[in-house]
């Protein structure tokens, strides 16, 4: 005889919906309510309103989908996105929006192992897991077809009378809340995380079909006087730098010591395209500025290193981070993030010195004016304590562990300290290196971070904040140039005007026409009044 399944308790199918929509208002939104009473908290009756109004406004939408073999999956679906978009909106302070998505989708496995957190995994267990399971446990009771649609209407009209009453009684107060706050919407969970996620494919899909539109074909070296050396531009595009931790735009600590002595050229007034890389480098490479970009025409357009090409300059990228996002499409490119070597590479990460070796064997293979990229892991969190040997352990106690809710902000603090420190080192050691050449090449390098990063200020951490809302943290970014005496002779160019125009705000507008400044590059597409050095040239070199 059949064994009889244990007992599983009935619930009406819109008593299930009704019930996970306001586990979801309530247990996934700590975020949303705590702006909301922090917005609208001098009007209690507006912020218990809303209560009302956001409640009755899921379950209408999860009453939607309450129909047999429809209302399990969805409903399981919002409560594991929920989960997830709330661990990292309620411990770092990240929106989920469609820019969060595309890094998370571009991620490697190491990066994502460092958010995969025990704290993490009793998050997902708790908030994720034991509703599914009383989800799947329960036997959900359903209506004949027409009752079903009857009774369904008028449960998803009703709250959505409920939901305008509401709106209307308190318009003002709500509307003046996310006038001036706007990431207050942005934070209701999972409607921002779900509704990005949609946007983000359908861009994909979009941009899978792009043709790529050529850029500056009619690009060439201008001939400079007396040049008897190849003529050597390295980029350096750091990670998660913000500018407010270098010591060379004024911070209380001396995290660039090295770079101090080298002769450097520094811009303490540079703002970034975006909050995260998959944003700021196809920006920082592109000739379009932050103004006129989108990821997709950052994709249908070539870029600076096209450009370089174009005028029959040597150029290559190597690469220690998550890949060039397109900038590096059409040359040569080269993936150090999966090197083995145990001297800097541990759980399939590596920091900076692994372009070292590389480096040097680029370097002594050139023969022609070239221009090398190297995109470091740089200060990327928040494993800020793997970012550098343990020689640079200087500022201490420092955070050393990933899970940043465990540490003081002081420890975090001082563990991002190091790795700026570590990457002054590299910086110089990248200098030291075009010098050791200077008899076979002149050589220039420019440094620009990508975005920058929050240690906790107004309770932010990491990057990726939209950037209508990110703070100065995010968007500050160092910058910096240094040119030996050959690469700067073949410019025309006077360095002390360069250090004082460096007062001047400058941008990731900057890179793209000051590179081809650099390399004495004329095209249709070089724009003189974003080239940096440009006021500065004392006549011509040619």
């Amino acid at each position: 005889m059949k064994r009889q399944s244990p007992y599983r308790p009935q619930i009406g199918s819109i008593s299930l919906s009704a019930i996970t929509a306001l586990y979801l208002v309530l247990f996934t939104n700590r975020t949303f309510w705590g702006k909301v009473h922090a917005y609208v908290g001098a009007t209690p009756i507006a912020v218990a309103a809303l209560y009302l109004a956001v409640s009755v406004l899921f379950v209408a939408f999860a009453t939607a989908f309450s129909a047999k073999y429809v209302i399990k999956p969805v409903l399981i679906f919002l409560v594991l996105a929920a989960s997830l978009a709330a661990w990292f909106t309620d411990s770092f302070g990240v929106i989920v929006d469609s820019d969060m998505i595309r890094n998370a989708m571009e991620t490697t496995p190491a990066e994502a192992n460092h958010l995969i957190t025990p704290d993490f995994l009793w998050h997902v267990l708790l908030f994720a897991v034991i509703p599914i399971a009383l989800i799947l446990w329960v036997r959900v009771v359903h209506r004949p077809v027409l009752q079903k649609l009857w009774w369904n209407s008028v449960t998803i009209v009703g709250c959505l009378v409920i939901f305008g009453a509401v709106a209307g009684v308190y318009a003002k107060e709500y509307t003046a809340a996310i006038r001036q706050h706007r990431d207050i919407v942005k934070s209701l969970n999972p409607v921002t995380p779900i509704v990005s996620t949609t946007r983000y494919f359908i861009q994909a899909r979009k941009e899978a079909r792009l043709i790529v539109k050529p850029l500056g074909t009619d690009a060439k070296v201008v001939p400079v006087m007396n040049a008897q050396k190849p003529r050597v531009t390295i980029i350096v595009a750091g990670e998660t730098a913000r500018a407010m931790n270098f010591s060379l735009g004024g911070y209380r600590r001396d995290t660039n010591p090295e770079l101090r002595k080298q002769g450097v050229t520094y811009f303490p007034q540079t703002t970034s395209c975006g909050t995260a890389t998959a944003t700021s480098i196809p920006c920082m490479f592109s000739q379009l500025t932050r103004a006129n970009f989108t990821h997709t025409k950052g994709m249908e357009n070539e870029g600076l290193m096209d450009v370089l090409a174009h005028a029959g300059i040597d150029v290559a990228w190597f690469d220690n981070n998550t890949g060039s996002k397109g900038a590096a499409a059409r040359i040569k490119f080269v993936n150090l993030a999966n090197s083995t070597d145990p001297r800097f590479c541990k759980n399939r990460e590596c920091q900076d010195g692994i372009f070292f070796d590389k480096l040097d064997a680029w370097l002594n293979g050139v023969t022609k004016d070239s221009v090398l990229v190297l995109h470091q892991i740089g200060s990327h969190g928040p494993a800020y304590y793997l970012r550098y040997p343990k020689e640079f352990r200087r500022f201490m106690p420092e955070c050393e562990t990933a899970e940043l809710g465990k540490c003081k902000d002081d420890e975090i603090v001082n563990a991002y300290d190091n790795s700026i420190l570590y990457t002054d080192h590299f910086l110089s050691s990248v200098i030291d290196r075009l010098k050791a050449r200077s008899d076979k090449i002149a050589s220039g390098l420019i440094y620009m971070s990508d975005h920058g990063e929050s240690l906790g200020e107004k309770g932010l951490y990491l990057h990726g904040t939209p950037y209508i809302l990110a703070p100065e943290e995010q968007t500050h970014v160092p910058f910096l140039v240094w040119l030996d005496p050959d690469f700067t002779a073949s410019m025309a160019l006077d360095k002390t005007c360069l250090g004082q125009s460096a007062a001047q705000p400058t941008s990731h507008d900057n890179l793209f026409h000051s590179v081809l400044g650099m390399m004495n590059v004329s095209t249709s597409a070089y724009n003189a009044k974003l080239d940096v050095f440009a006021g500065c040239r004392t006549g011509r070199t040619s």
